[in-house]
């Protein structure tokens, strides 16, 4: 290997029957491997900052680092960064792992076209594990879900985390099974026609276990920070084939069909992010079909034309949940003037926010009216907009279940790529609370800062009503955010469990097929809560919906009659060419129908 390639970081099993270990750490004067059964072996210093060595060692074999720094003044043993397995937790002992032992039964698996996708975002440890996950893959499969995307599994600190607090990404979570366990729940997804998706998180590790900084303090920058603390150093090729070659793991080792890009806008590398989707789509075989969506706050239309498919839409729902819900506290003050303007900028343009000035006074956003409108993931409700609530309520305890329900119908109706979370299925009540498994001082700073973020909430103002927000750290917290799948059982012929399967079912019916070339023919405000939206289909087609959240019926002149597909109202009373409150009505008309009238 020349002088100024990279290694590859981690305990690698080469073809020889050797694992080599590389450990960037350009502050240490020394490093060796220090294996559990007393063995340790001196790692060779090489350019750039790497020790390595290549040494025989079983598969399953526990190992650590013990590294020396002047600053430290006695050695420490730390995890390898990039172990690809830990024993129990991100300070045990890191795990030598042969990615190539486990037995793919759906080896010929493609993947499903983009278009086709129909997200399903879980939590896998309150869905119990990755075994867990994979007995609801029958259920989800029958309701027509086509893709499950999991919130990040890499190694965090304790048993309950919302995953991004990981602090060693190549790890999955051992309290959530091994990585074979996660590799079955991906062989059986396939298997069921189900594509998975695992959100990433590149911009940030968690504030327990990651001891980069002791002996790599060049893979952050002091001179900027993000709310985590210092940023990381994208600049260095050192840090990027770190995050590279995970994001590569999980594609082609694990053989996950998509990517989901945490908080991008924490990454001020856009040429790194630019990078990261080359080398990726390079890398994918012909045939094969990989999702990479981002979230990014500054909806950064450009980077949805180099690489990327599509963006998580906040705007969306932003809009949608301030007209469901009435709240304007926070980002949702975005929103509260002009609110259905903004939903119809948005059905019709994709972001609300294209260079438009938000609360603080700044410009937000890159013009997007010109992206198709798979682009965008559209979504009622996902992890973050639950859980970052107090209490964590859900929108089924937010707002009318007529409204709910016309809601719904946009979303799984619409030509944007649809999301929905664990529960949203059986409009579940419980809450997904945030939750995380940290003690002593850091515990101790975690629930005072979880609850000093409402301070200047206009519900939380009184501290005693900020005292009862839900400890993170208490078992509860996490026990009350755990899907009850036995309400999903008492339910599924009830009314909310046919609506998802029958939208989903009309989706798969009459979209699928029709998406590819579709695009917007925009959308106008037809009243105070009111909207309607309209697309040209691939076929030529235009598909309407036209959506009244508001409780107040609204006379509109609907599309003629025979090509209304679906109607949100479960009993349609009165005259047709009226539209009922909290009503969502979509309608498919062919293209020789308009050129007759």
């Amino acid at each position: 290997m020349s002088q100024n390639e990279n290694w590859t970081h981690g305990a690698i099993r080469l073809d020889s029957g050797l694992t080599r270990f590389a450990l960037w750490a350009p502050d240490a004067d020394t490093a060796s491997v220090e294996f559990e059964n007393g063995v340790s072996c001196p790692l060779l210093p090489k350019p750039q900052g790497w020790f390595v060595i290549e040494t025989h060692c079983p598969v399953g074999s526990a190992y650590r680092y013990e590294v020396s720094t002047a600053a430290l003044g006695k050695p420490l043993q730390v995890p390898d960064p990039a172990a690809r397995a830990q024993q129990s937790d991100v300070h045990s002992p890191s795990v030598v792992v042969d990615p190539g032992s486990y037995p793919w039964r759906h080896t010929q698996w493609t993947g499903r076209p983009w278009h086709e996708a129909i997200i399903y975002e879980v939590h896998v440890g309150a869905m119990g594990g990755f075994d867990g996950v994979r007995a609801q893959l029958p259920r989800l499969a029958a309701l027509g879900i086509t893709a499950i995307e999991l919130m990040p599994i890499g190694e965090f600190s304790g048993n309950r985390n919302w995953g991004y607090d990981g602090v060693l990404p190549y790890a999955p979570e051992a309290s959530y099974g091994s990585p074979d366990q996660l590799k079955q729940l991906i062989d059986a997804a396939h298997g069921h026609g189900i594509t998975m998706i695992l959100d990433v998180v590149y911009n940030h590790f968690g504030p327990d276990g990651n001891y980069l900084g002791v002996y790599a303090s060049a893979f952050f920058r002091e001179d900027k920070h993000t709310p985590w603390g210092a940023a990381i150093d994208f600049r260095r090729p050192q840090v990027r084939q770190f995050f590279i070659d995970n994001a590569l793991m999980w594609l082609f080792e694990y053989r996950f069909d998509g990517l989901r890009f945490d908080a991008v806008h924490a990454i001020d590398s856009p040429d790194f992010l630019l990078e990261m989707a080359k080398r990726i789509r390079a890398s994918t075989p012909h045939g094969r079909h990989i999702y990479l969506t981002l979230e990014n706050e500054h909806n950064q239309a450009s980077l949805l034309k180099q690489g990327y498919d599509a963006q998580w839409n906040d705007d969306g729902h932003n809009a949608l949940h301030v007209l469901l819900t009435g709240e304007t506290d926070h980002y949702y003050a975005d929103y509260k003037d002009d609110t259905t303007e903004k939903l119809a900028r948005c059905l019709g343009e994709g972001f609300v926010f294209q260079g438009h000035v938000n609360r603080h006074g700044h410009a937000r956003g890159e013009p997007s009216w010109q992206l198709p409108p798979r682009a965008f993931v559209l979504f009622l409700q996902n992890h973050d907009q639950i859980g970052n609530r107090a209490f964590g309520e859900r929108l089924a305890r937010l707002c009318p279940a007529p409204a709910l329900r016309a809601a719904t119908t946009l979303l799984l109706a619409s030509p944007m790529i649809p999301l929905m979370f664990m529960g949203d299925e059986w409009a579940a009540e419980q809450p997904f609370q945030f939750f995380t498994d940290f003690h002593g001082d850091l515990a101790e700073a975690v629930r005072n800062g979880r609850r000093s973020e409402f301070a200047d909430s206009s519900a939380f103002k009184d501290p005693a009503l900020r005292e009862k927000i839900p400890d993170p750290n208490a078992l509860s917290t996490f026990e009350a955010s755990t899907p009850d799948f036995a309400a999903f059982g008492a339910q599924q012929h009830g009314p909310w469990v046919s609506l998802y399967r029958e939208l989903l079912t009309l989706r798969r019916r009459e979209l699928f097929a029709r998406l590819p070339g579709s695009r917007s023919l925009g959308c106008k405000v037809i009243g105070p809560k009111a909207v309607s939206a309209r697309w040209r289909l691939g076929d030529g087609s235009t598909w309407q919906i036209d959506l009244n959240l508001d409780s107040q019926p609204l006379e509109v002149a609907l599309p003629f009659s025979r090509y209304r597909l679906f109607d949100s109202r479960e009993q349609a009373e009165g005259s047709p060419d009226q539209l009922p409150g909290y009503c969502a009505v979509v309608s498919s008309i062919p293209a020789d129908a308009l050129e007759m009238h």
